[in-house]
């Protein structure tokens, strides 16, 4: 992640994809041209690392030369196209490329076809080394394209935001969620975290989505994916990771402008947590911190023994199953610890005390995030 001015960016593209695209534009104009000498124009500012490394690529002799039009504002192409810098060379009867770094929307393509109708170049062709296919509005032909890529707006590679960015040999790609805080918040059974995660989501105005309840709402609702759910559930399978991802993603989209989220009860497994990161990735943002309750087993089975006197849970009121419960979060969940260690975001917090110490202790780790 890198920021430039006010503003935060992914990485997108990297040099070797770049430089293998630069490779193949550079390869098929070659094989269409033939043994014409060909003129290349670049379009300036953020042409020029692209043309530099074509004409190396370039196998045959060819001419280079440069102009020059003003149409961006900060993020936005604005209508007011300006030819700054022209030509100065005679182009009567040349084959010429234009090369661009990026096409959008395709406005300054309505300048470059004037300037070189009244050249009287012998044949026009557009190679653009980046291009967004849904935001692209002119009917101009696009001979050669790089990488096509998604309509969000990219630095580097000679793409800037507001003058920085140009330099960067690999591109990168403007995250759209700029302010989040998603936390899994995690313990063994009895260690609190359905009350903690209450506590947190008011003082931190997060959502917290608990695979559980998410789980009885689709079943209860009888959404597409809580029927396929129970569809599993009623022949005595686990759910594939890949509905539970589906049913959190679009709880996720529900509340598209939360601040961040706590996830309960998800992820369980290694393979849960990568695909959570995944889904985190989609929407430009990441989990923050991993947050586990750690309490002494004793407690854990007292507590639980406690619950089960009103709760009306069977599985709180034996002592084998909550043992039982104990050692099945220990061998199979509980190595998500070692996941979330490996990246720096595994957090343990003492969860023995009253709810109240325990918020505080809670409240510190995510302050300092």
């Amino acid at each position: 992640m890198i920021k430039l001015h006010d503003l935060y960016f992914k990485p997108f593209i990297s040099a070797e994809e770049i430089d293998a695209a630069v490779q193949k534009m550079a390869d098929q104009i070659a094989l269409d041209l033939g043994d014409e000498v060909p003129v290349f124009v670049g379009i300036l500012n953020g042409s020029f690392m692209l043309v530099s490394d074509f004409v190396k690529k370039y196998p045959k002799p060819c001419e280079v030369t440069f102009i020059k039009l003003a149409s961006y504002e900060g993020l936005k192409s604005s209508d007011d196209i300006q030819r700054l810098i022209g030509l100065t060379q005679d182009l009567t009867g040349r084959s010429v490329v234009i090369l661009e770094d990026i096409i959008d929307s395709g406005k300054t393509l309505s300048e470059v076809h004037r300037i070189f109708k009244n050249e009287q170049v012998k044949t026009l062709k557009i190679a653009t080394l980046f291009y967004k296919p849904e935001a692209y509005k002119k009917d101009y032909k696009l001979h050669y394209i790089g990488i096509e890529i998604p309509d969000k707006f990219i630095v580097g590679y000679g793409l800037d935001y507001d003058g920085l960015g140009r330099d960067l040999p690999e591109v990168y790609q403007i995250k759209t969620t700029q302010h989040m805080t998603n936390l899994v918040l995690f313990g063994p059974p009895g260690a609190g975290k359905g009350t903690q995660a209450n506590f947190l989501k008011e003082q931190y105005n997060l959502v917290h989505i608990s695979t559980g309840d998410v789980f009885r709402f689709n079943i209860k609702n009888e959404t597409a994916l809580g029927m396929l759910a129970k569809s599993y559930m009623d022949k005595g399978e686990l759910v594939p990771d890949q509905v539970t991802i589906d049913m959190l993603e679009a709880e996720v989209e529900k509340n598209a402008d939360a601040q961040g989220f706590i996830f309960d009860g998800f992820p369980r497994t290694n393979a849960q947590a990568d695909a959570l990161d995944q889904l985190m990735q989609r929407k430009d943002s990441q989990i923050n911190a991993m947050i586990a309750l750690e309490v002494d087993d004793e407690v854990l089975v007292q507590r639980l023994l406690e619950r089960g006197k009103t709760s009306g849970r069977a599985d709180d009121a034996d002592e084998s199953i909550i043992r039982n419960r104990i050692k099945e979060y220990y061998t199979k969940t509980a190595i998500l610890k070692d996941y979330y260690t490996a990246q720096d975001k595994y957090f343990g917090v003492d969860g023995i005390g009253s709810i109240e110490e325990i918020t505080v202790r809670l409240s510190k780790v995510i302050d300092q995030l």
